[in-house]
């Protein structure tokens, strides 16, 4: 198997094959809790895969997504992150166990902001990651990774394609 173009060494590289790895080792850990969620919210966007694959590996069927927008382009960020539209019905999750899943705890910003709003309605909150970084303000409950290096995540690192058939760099 050939290296992905996109791998550097020096980052932390998350393959696909990794991935699959690290979602099921994610979901194990969930499981091992004695903690079972009723449902489970991917921050948009960079947490809807991993959400769908740990739905998925422990056979929780009720999805939901909330919209929020923190990085702007590799290394930039807003001052706080933003909620998107559209939005999430919170009033859904009233009673309800959520597992909210990203990708990352960079900042820890955007966990800390959904974590919070979820849990003025929801029974209990509890949130996963891929990755943590030493930085975050916010330490989630399950993480499969600690590290302090940029990560390229398979999703999310080849250009935007375009309507004219370029290519533009993504955020």
């Amino acid at each position: 198997m050939s290296v992905p173009e996109w791998f550097n060494s020096e980052r932390e590289n998350l393959t696909w094959e990794t991935f699959g790895e690290a979602s099921r080792a994610l979901s194990q850990q969930v499981i091992d809790s004695g903690w079972f969620p009723d449902l489970i919210v991917g921050v948009a966007r960079g947490g809807l895969i991993p959400a769908g694959a740990i739905g998925y590996a422990i056979g929780v069927k009720e999805m939901g997504a909330i919209n929020v927008e923190f990085y702007t382009d590799i290394g930039a960020t807003l001052p706080e992150p933003v909620l998107l539209n559209p939005q999430l019905d919170i009033e859904s999750l009233q009673g309800k166990k959520v597992l909210v899943v990203d990708d990352v705890a960079d900042s820890g910003k955007t966990l800390d902001l959904v974590v919070n709003l979820l849990a003025e309605t929801a029974a209990e909150v509890k949130s996963a990651v891929i990755y943590t970084k030493p930085t975050t303000i916010f330490e989630p409950d399950f993480s499969w990774k600690k590290t302090d290096a940029w990560i390229n995540f398979a999703w999310s690192v080849l250009p935007v394609i375009t309507v004219d058939g370029s290519f533009r760099e993504g955020a």
